[in-house]
C-alpha cells in the first residue's frame, strides 16, 4: 500500500502584509495529490480579519466562514487541534485526510506562556492498518525544542504500539539539524530524506577510508521564497520512502514563508 503525504506551514492563511492567501492555498493544497496533509499555524478563527475581508465581493469571499482545516479539507477527514488562543481567535496544527480518522488528541507541550505549542495525534484507519499520525510546531528556542522534543518521543512511545506505522511530520524549528539523531535512536524513525539521497560512489569511497558514515540532512524549506534553513521534516517509521520533495518557486513563495514537503510512501 502507497501513501502520499504533504507537510505544510500555512502561515495562517495571509501574506507578509496581512493579505488572505486561503483560496490559493486551497488550490494549492489540492495540487499536492495526497492523502494525508499535515498543516501548521492554521487558523481556527480570526474575527478581525474575517472583519475585514469576510463580505462578499463580487460573489467571492475572501475569507471563509468556516474554519481553515474545514475550509481547506473540503469534505475530507479532518482534525484541528488549538494550540494558542487569544482574544479575537486561536490558531493551531491540523490533519487532513482521505481516510477515517479514529481518534485523535491535542497535546499541550508549550515551554513557556509566550509560545504555545502542541502535538496533534491522530490514529488514521487506512485499508492495510492503523496509521499513527502526529502533526508538530516546535517553538524558536533551542533549549524549549529539546524539552519538547522528548514529549513527542513520551507522546510516540506511550500511543503508538511498536508494530504499527509511524508518520511524524510539522515545522520542527531545528535550522541546526540537532534533533533528528535523537528522535531516530529513541523511536526508530528515518526521515525522509535520509532514504532518498543519489548514491556517490566517490563520497563512499572517502567516507569508507575517513571511517565516517553519511552525513544526513533534511530539505531546505525556509524561507519560501529562497530556502536555507531545513525546518521542516517528515519522519516515518514502518515504511519505505519512495519520493521526497520540496516544492519551491514563485507561486509557493507567494503563499508561505515556508516551503511544503511531500513525500510518497510505502507501506512495509
Amino acid at each position: 500500500m502507497k501513501i502520499r503525504v504533504a507537510t505544510y506551514n500555512i502561515h495562517k492563511g495571509v501574506s507578509y502584509r496581512s493579505q488572505p492567501r486561503v483560496h490559493a492555498l486551497k488550490q494549492a493544497i489540492g495540487k499536492f495529490d495526497a492523502d494525508v496533509v499535515f498543516l501548521q499555524e492554521v487558523q481556527g478563527k480570526h474575527d478581525r480579519i474575517a472583519e475585514k475581508f469576510g463580505e462578499e465581493l463580487h460573489g467571492h469571499r475572501h475569507w471563509p466562514t468556516t474554519a481553515q482545516h474545514e475550509f481547506f479539507g473540503d469534505g475530507r477527514h479532518s482534525v484541528y487541534g488549538m494550540n494558542a488562543k487569544y482574544d479575537h481567535g486561536h490558531h493551531g496544527n491540523a490533519l487532513l485526510s482521505n481516510f477515517p480518522i479514529a481518534k485523535w488528541t491535542n497535546t499541550d507541550i508549550s515551554d513557556h506562556a509566550y509560545e504555545a505549542r502542541g502535538i496533534l495525534h491522530c490514529i488514521i484507519d487506512t485499508p492495510s492498518t492503523p496509521v499513527h499520525c502526529y502533526v508538530v510546531h516546535l517553538g524558536l528556542f533551542e533549549a524549549g525544542r529539546t524539552r519538547q522534543t522528548q514529549a513527542l518521543i513520551d507522546a510516540v512511545k506511550e500511543t503508538a504500539p511498536d508494530n504499527e506505522p509511524v508518520i511524524i511530520a510539522g515545522d520542527f524549528n531545528d535550522w541546526r539539524n540537532t534533533l533528528s539523531a535523537t528522535l531516530r535512536k529513541a523511536l526508530g524513525v528515518v526521515e525522509v530524506f535520509d532514504e532518498i539521497r543519489p548514491p556517490s560512489a566517490l563520497g563512499d569511497l572517502v567516507r569508507t577510508l575517513a571511517r565516517r558514515k553519511a552525513a544526513l540532512h533534511p530539505a531546505r524549506t525556509f524561507p519560501a521564497a529562497l530556502p536555507v534553513f531545513r525546518l521542516d521534516r517528515i519522519y516515518v517509521r514502518g515504511f519505505s520512502v519512495e519520493t521526497a520533495q520540496v516544492l519551491h518557486g514563485p507561486e509557493w513563495a507567494r503563499l508561505s514563508d515556508h516551503s511544503p514537503i511531500v513525500a510518497t510512501l510505502g507501506l512495509n
